[in-house]
């Protein structure tokens, strides 16, 4: 059992949300991904959650364990072709994860997918939080853009843009 990692749960709250995040860096974020999705017809989700609860805490959940409910929690995988991704952050560890559906991982691959997540921790551990995530729907869409370029038919929005916060 980690105490350090259980601590750090137990002191991270929604106030640290609204810090790293204001209205104004949720509002931008849900800009970058609807502006990302006119380019490629895939479904980009950001979810923060500020801290795990106590028993998956204890059973020494991951972020990763976690991002993997979440994916399923916001209904991600139900997407015509098979192409959302959800990017999540665990703000209590700063670990972001990259869980896409089955059609956009298997053209994109999980070396990808933890380069976008590194660079975007790099960005948080300087406490740019709103760049970091940005930064991230723009790397992850051009993925998405060069496998699923949008058509002549626009394509329909299938998810929501608007970030959510856990």
């Amino acid at each position: 059992m980690d105490f350090t990692r259980i601590l750090r749960h137990l002191f991270t709250g929604p106030l640290a949300v609204r810090k790293a995040f204001p209205a104004t860096a949720l509002t931008a974020i849900e800009y970058a991904i609807a502006q990302s999705e006119f380019s490629h017809r895939g479904e980009i989700r950001f979810a923060v959650e500020a801290a795990l609860d106590m028993l998956p805490l204890v059973r020494a959940t991951s972020a990763r364990e976690r991002a993997v409910e979440v994916f399923s929690q916001l209904r991600v995988w139900d997407t015509e072709h098979n192409n959302g991704v959800l990017i999540y952050l665990l703000l209590a560890d700063h670990n972001v994860e990259i869980v896409a559906d089955r059609g956009i991982d298997a053209k994109v691959g999980h070396e990808k997918w933890e380069t976008i997540c590194r660079e975007m921790e790099t960005h948080f551990s300087q406490g740019q939080f709103e760049s970091g995530v940005i930064s991230g729907i723009r790397s992850v869409g051009g993925h998405l853009q060069t496998h699923f370029p949008a058509g002549r038919e626009g394509g329909k929005n299938e998810l929501p843009d608007w970030p959510v916060i856990i």
